[in-house]
């Protein structure tokens, strides 16, 4: 699925995104994966020094991980990479 499409998806509606499609999200916003400390993935960006700590549940993203991270992409006004 095209990315823009994936996003607009995802900030239409926070349920039932596919761990992957969030992953693929949060790296098209200039985000990479730092660590794996067990269950969580830690993200982060080079331009700013907030992190997005995300886990896998049942194979989805979780609503309020989602929440935070459309949150903390509107704080910094972050922009979908090419």
């Amino acid at each position: 699925m095209n990315k823009k499409k994936l996003f607009a998806r995802i900030v239409s509606n926070q349920r039932n995104i596919s761990f992957n499609d969030f992953v693929t999200i949060i790296e098209a916003f200039g985000f990479s994966c730092a660590r794996i400390s067990g269950s969580h993935q830690i993200f982060n960006h080079p331009n700013i020094d907030e992190i997005i700590n995300i886990q896998n549940e049942k194979g989805n993203g979780k609503p309020y991980q989602i929440k935070q991270f459309l949150s903390l992409i509107e704080k910094y006004k972050l922009s979908m990479e090419d």
